[in-house]
């Protein structure tokens, strides 16, 4: 007899053998949504997918949800990533949606149309918003495929058009479900590393599906963040995508979108010798005109009056330097003369002449005598002659002058 097991058991046995098991862990399933429930308070998608013939129940966590660039609806068709597992309290077998993919162009369209209304509501696509592109990038940013025709096509524009440009490569799948999310890293990468002028964003021609992967919000979101002025070149002019309404300038083709990046070198060089040669053309008249004046002014009577205005003032300078002279000269006489008979007068009140004539003048200590009643008897004078002096002692004081 079997071993007696409880129902909690069976089902945790039940889910561990689904768990284990690798084909399950990692299913796309293509279906119809029916029965679909948006939980208002938890955020989880409840639904059940279903064929022509057998149905399985579902569950989308808020998390997984929140990155949907749509909403599901019922009856929508759509290919959904999941793992298989069991929820053991009920016993139902049901899958874990992981992300959800619309599969056929209504589907499709309808997706499409739901998240343009919603960043348009949220002003993604404001032309207010729109950054000018560089006049003459040196640094070209770009997100493609680096094994794809859009890259080579835009080298090959830029090899013709702008030889200069130098490319900042963010090589990125651009189909399949890790498309989007490399995407809009790279667009962020190249962004915040501040090398690049511009950012084209490009992928060639495909289906409706191949090229639906630039519909996605996290792109979107990416873009308008990005400070880079950003360029969608996405598939061909009919193909239309949330990143050409989200970018700065959508591009018809990756071709255009580096005719419309980068200018045309040829182009640049024939408007500068343009200009060049009308600035020389210009500069050629200017001196010509002023030659012309030239030649004018040398024959006119003002070119006479210059000319001999120097003579006429040189005259007029020399006799003004005559004048000054004999003026200098007449006041260096005069105040000679001026000198000559303050010296004389000087020299006559010297008292060394008064000396000369015999006279003498004594001095006790640092006073000049002029009384005898002054000096008494033994005091010591000095006596100064024309030549020398005496050193004398006063022996008698007479208060009158002797004859």
């Amino acid at each position: 007899m079997a071993d007696v097991i409880t129902v909690s058991a069976l089902n945790r046995y039940v889910k561990t053998l689904l768990e284990r098991d690798p084909v399950l862990t990692d299913v796309a399933l293509r279906g119809e949504i029916s029965n679909f429930t948006n939980h208002y308070k938890t955020g989880h998608f409840y639904f059940t997918l279903k064929d022509e013939q057998c149905a399985v129940k579902a569950v989308m966590f808020r998390t997984n949800a929140q990155r949907l660039a749509f909403m599901p609806q019922n009856g929508m068709r759509v290919i959904v990533r999941c793992r298989i597992s069991l929820f053991e309290r009920d016993g139902a077998f049901q899958l874990y949606a992981e992300d959800m993919f619309p599969d056929g162009i209504g589907a499709m369209q309808l997706a499409f149309e739901q998240l343009k209304e919603k960043l348009a509501a949220e002003g993604l696509f404001d032309p207010a918003c729109k950054k000018p592109l560089p006049e003459m990038p040196r640094v070209i940013g770009l997100v493609t495929s680096k094994t794809g025709a859009a890259l080579q096509d835009i080298l090959n524009v830029t090899q013709r058009r702008y030889p200069v440009a130098h490319f900042l490569l963010a090589p990125v799948n651009v189909q399949g479900s890790e498309a989007a999310p490399e995407i809009a890293r790279a667009i962020t990468r190249l962004d915040q590393s501040g090398r690049a002028d511009v950012i084209i964003v490009a992928r060639g021609g495909g289906s409706r599906e191949d090229l639906y992967v630039f519909n996605n919000e996290q792109i979107a979101r990416a873009a308008f963040a990005c400070n880079t002025p950003i360029v969608s070149a996405i598939g061909h002019e009919i193909d239309f995508s949330i990143l050409d309404f989200v970018a700065d300038l959508r591009a018809p083709t990756p071709s255009a979108a580096a005719e419309l990046v980068m200018p045309d070198l040829s182009a640049k060089m024939r408007e500068i010798n343009r200009i060049y040669t009308n600035i020389c053309k210009e500069m050629q008249n200017r001196v010509q005109v002023c030659y012309n004046r030239i030649q004018e002014w040398r024959t006119s009577a003002e070119l006479d009056a210059v000319r001999t205005a120097p003579a006429r003032w040189t005259g007029h300078l020399l006799d003004a330097q005559n004048a000054v002279q004999a003026a200098m000269q007449g006041k260096i006489k005069t105040a000679r003369r001026q000198l000559e008979q303050a010296a004389a007068l000087c020299e006559s009140l010297s008292p060394y002449q008064v000396l000369a004539r015999g006279y003498s003048i004594v001095r006790c200590g640092q006073t000049v005598v002029k009384d005898s009643s002054l000096m008494t008897v033994g005091d010591t004078v000095k006596v100064s002659l024309s030549r020398g002096q005496l050193e004398c002692c006063v022996e008698k004081i007479f208060p009158e002058v002797q004859s």
